[in-house]
């Protein structure tokens, strides 16, 4: 069985203000209409969103390629896509 692959929602990583103790649900199939976050458009396919708790406030960089090896952040994989 081949694993699905997700749609690549953007080549460029979504810069998110988050704060510290904050959980936030990203989107790991690409499908949302919220990037980088879960809208529930997922159902239906194998891919589940990924939780991701802030360990400080501040600034991260969301994967939006779902490509990378760091999900839910970037990692720079969508420069090789």
């Amino acid at each position: 069985m081949t694993k699905a692959k997700p749609t690549i929602a953007a080549k460029t990583p979504c810069a998110v203000d988050v704060k510290e103790g904050k959980k936030y649900w990203w989107c790991a199939c690409g499908l949302s209409k919220k990037q980088p976050f879960c809208d529930g458009s997922h159902k239906g396919t194998e891919f589940e969103p990924k939780i991701y708790t802030a360990d400080k406030t501040g600034t991260v960089f969301f994967c939006a390629c779902k490509h990378s090896a760091k999900a839910p952040l970037c990692d720079g994989t969508h420069n090789k896509l």
